[in-house]
């Protein structure tokens, strides 16, 4: 393994990798949507509260999450995922960000994180 520095909005960020695939950039939930631009695509991981949780829509569960960043609409950041966790878990989840995601119904997400992988702390 060798070390990878990557630096984003000046915090240095140093992890040991296996190969340089396996990186996800490690963000705030205000980071990812005022970067959600350049975001598109990438993989990132962002640790948080869950707040609320929505299991089995549209073989998926929803997972919002928020770490005390940002404010109204982007204080909170949502994941779908196989994965589940509880309302006040501790969790820390890599998935890939997508932009205005539109399922229909009136389930408009600007700013997603999708397929994501949710571990507790």
């Amino acid at each position: 393994m060798k070390p990878l520095k990557k630096t984003l909005s000046g915090v240095a960020l140093t992890t040991l990798l296996a190969s340089p695939a396996a990186f996800a950039e490690t963000l705030s939930v205000a980071e990812v949507h005022e970067q959600r631009q350049a975001l598109s695509g990438e993989q990132v991981s962002v640790s948080g509260e869950v707040v609320k949780v929505n299991n089995g829509i549209m073989r998926r569960n929803f997972v919002h999450v928020e770490d005390g960043t940002g404010s109204g609409d982007n204080g909170r950041l949502i994941l779908t995922s196989q994965d589940t966790a509880q309302v006040g878990d501790q969790v820390t989840a890599t998935g890939t960000v997508k932009l205005d995601t539109d399922f229909g119904m009136g389930y408009f997400y600007p700013t997603l994180v999708e397929e994501a992988s949710i571990t507790a702390k």
